[in-house]
């Protein structure tokens, strides 16, 4: 074993933990900010569309993968908006997503990245070709389902700010 490999093997828990307590961090009570729910949902958006196009023709399996995984996206995007707490204060619009599902919508996909970077460091120098992003079924549902997930989520969050914002217009 090269000193290289057993260095990657020490310090990809290391690298898994960090990333765990990153989105931990951002999975708390925040403000509602109307530009990042849409960002969010140009951004993941854009993540399930990117792969769709390049598996629309050449890989149906890989496209029933990626609609499968948006579809439970969706579902599971949904339930984390029913139990969301939402906030109307002083301060302005706040929310606290449901922790856990959001880290789990998230790890699945930054696991299934890290098996593909470990398999093609595995196959370096072994005259394989290394896997393309979008050639595993597995890797489509993951993507689909991480996309769908937060964009749903994102979604949701602009449907209520701006449901909010409007109330309060009419108030005035």
């Amino acid at each position: 074993m090269s000193l290289i490999t057993l260095a990657l093997i020490l310090l990809a828990p290391v690298l898994v933990w960090r990333i765990y307590t990153r989105l931990k961090a951002q999975m708390v009570r925040q403000r509602s900010i109307l530009s990042r729910h849409y960002t969010g949902i140009l951004v993941f958006g854009a993540m399930l569309l990117v792969p769709m196009s390049e598996v629309l023709t050449t890989r149906p399996f890989s496209l029933a993968a990626l609609a499968a995984g948006a579809l439970a996206g969706i579902g599971l995007g949904s339930y984390a908006l029913r139990v969301t707490r939402f906030e109307e204060t002083e301060e302005g619009p706040f929310f606290t997503p449901y922790q856990r599902l959001g880290l789990a919508a998230a790890l699945v996909l930054v696991a299934r990245v890290l098996y593909i970077g470990a398999d093609i460091y595995i196959k370096k120098g072994t005259g394989e070709a290394s896997p393309g992003f979008t050639d595993s079924p597995l890797t489509m549902f993951c993507v689909g389902l991480t996309a769908a997930y937060f964009c749903t989520y994102s979604t949701g969050l602009m449907r209520w700010r701006r449901r909010l914002d409007k109330a309060i217009r009419e108030m005035k």
